[in-house]
C-alpha cells in the first residue's frame, strides 16, 4: 500500500506541511528538519506528487518550445535534443508549432504560454521587441536556439562564416560563376540564417576579390522542391554556374536532381555545397558544413534550466561550431 503524507508526518514528528516544504527543498526548514523528513520518506518509500508540489509552488515543471516547421530535419533534431535534457531533469515539455504569423499572438500575448510553463525556447525566430517585453513582464526566461537578440540567452551557429568557408571551398577549387539559392527575401517568419548565410557567400567573393553576378541568385524556401525549381531557374540562364552554394541541404538535394534530370552531372557538371550535415548528406555524398542541431538543443535546454533555478542568472549568449564537410559533390573547375 502506498505511503500517505501524514504517516511521513507523524514519523518524522513535524506537519504535513513541513514533510511538503522539506520535500521541495525550500528554505523555510532547517537541515535538521530537512534530514528527519528524507529519512521518514526513504523508510516509507514515499514520493511527493509531483501535481501536488507543482501546485504548491506554483511551478509547472514545462518548457515550452516555439518551433515553425515541426516536419523539417533541423526542428526534429532540435526538438530531440530539448526532450533529452528536459525529460532527464524533470520537466515536461509542451510544443508550439508555429507555421503562421497570425499564431504569434495567440503564443506569446494569451495564456496560453503565460500560465502553462516555467521557460520558453525559441527555434529560429527571433522575438519582437514587443513579445520579449512581454515575457519579461510576466517573469517567464526566454533562450533563443539560432538567432540572437539582446538581453535573451541564445545558443546558435556562426552561420555567416559557415557560409563563408563553403563559398571559399569553391573558389579555392577554382570557380568563378558560383550560384546562391537562398531563402527568399519575402519569407514573412522573419528568420536569420537565410541573411546570415547570404552575408558570408557574398563576404567570401569580397575576400578573393571577386563580384557576385547577381543574376545567379535564385529563391527557395528550404525544401527540396524548392530547391529543385531554383536550380531549373539557374541552368536556364545563358551562361549558368560551374557551382552552387545552397543555403540548405534540402534544397542542395534538389538542386542535384534537377542537375541530374537536366542530363547533367555533380560534380563534373556542376558543384555542389550545402548547409547543415543532414542525415541523408552522407549517403548522397554531399559537401556540406555540419551544424551540431540535436547538440544546440541540448545546450539552450540546459542554458534555460540554470534561469529557472536561479532568476539572476545572467543570459549566455553560446556559439557553438560549425565543419566543412567535403564529400563528392564538389570538384575542381577544369574549364576556362
Amino acid at each position: 500500500m502506498k505511503s500517505t503524507i501524514e504517516e511521513v508526518a507523524q514519523r518524522a514528528g513535524v506537519s504535513t506541511a513541513t514533510v511538503s516544504r522539506a520535500l521541495r527543498g525550500l528554505a523555510s526548514v532547517t537541515p535538521e528538519t530537512k534530514f528527519r523528513v528524507e529519512q521518514a520518506a526513504r523508510e516509507l518509500d514515499y514520493v511527493i506528487s509531483p501535481s501536488a508540489s507543482r501546485l504548491a509552488s506554483g511551478k509547472t515543471s514545462t518548457i515550452g518550445v516555439i518551433a515553425p516547421f515541426l516536419d523539417r530535419w533541423y526542428f526534429a533534431n532540435l526538438i530531440s535534443g530539448i526532450e533529452r535534457v528536459s525529460r532527464s531533469a524533470g520537466f515536461d515539455m509542451l510544443v508550439y508549432s508555429l507555421d503562421r504569423l497570425d499564431e504569434r499572438e495567440r503564443i506569446f500575448h494569451q495564456k496560453l504560454v503565460r500560465e502553462r510553463v516555467d521557460a520558453l525556447l525559441v527555434c529560429a525566430l527571433p522575438p519582437s521587441r514587443d513579445e520579449i517585453q512581454f515575457l519579461q513582464q510576466v517573469k517567464i526566461p526566454v533562450a533563443l536556439i539560432g538567432a540572437e537578440v539582446e538581453g535573451c540567452a541564445s545558443v546558435k551557429i556562426d552561420d555567416v562564416g559557415g557560409a563563408k568557408a563553403a563559398t571559399g571551398h569553391l573558389i579555392n577549387m577554382g570557380h568563378r560563376r558560383i550560384g546562391l539559392i537562398a531563402e527568399s527575401p519575402l519569407q514573412p517568419m522573419s528568420f536569420t540564417a537565410p541573411r546570415d548565410r547570404r552575408a558570408g557567400f557574398l563576404a567570401a567573393h569580397q575576400d578573393a576579390g571577386l563580384e557576385f553576378d547577381s543574376a545567379l541568385e535564385a529563391f527557395g524556401s528550404f525544401t527540396i522542391e524548392s530547391g529543385e525549381r531554383a536550380m531549373d531557374e539557374l541552368l536556364a540562364k545563358p551562361h549558368p554556374p560551374t557551382a552552387v552554394f545552397c543555403e540548405s541541404d534540402e534544397m542542395a538535394f534538389g538542386a542535384i536532381s534537377a542537375i541530374q534530370r537536366h542530363g547533367l552531372r555533380t560534380p563534373q557538371d556542376i558543384s555542389i555545397v550545402g548547409f547543415d550535415d543532414h542525415d541523408l548528406a552522407k549517403y548522397l555524398n554531399l559537401t556540406t558544413v555540419s551544424q551540431p542541431v540535436q547538440v544546440m538543443g541540448e545546450t539552450a535546454t540546459w542554458v534555460i534550466l540554470d534561469q529557472v533555478k536561479n532568476a539572476r542568472t545572467e543570459p549566455k549568449a553560446v556559439v557553438m561550431p560549425t565543419q566543412l564537410i567535403v564529400r563528392g559533390t564538389t570538384a575542381r573547375f577544369e574549364g576556362k
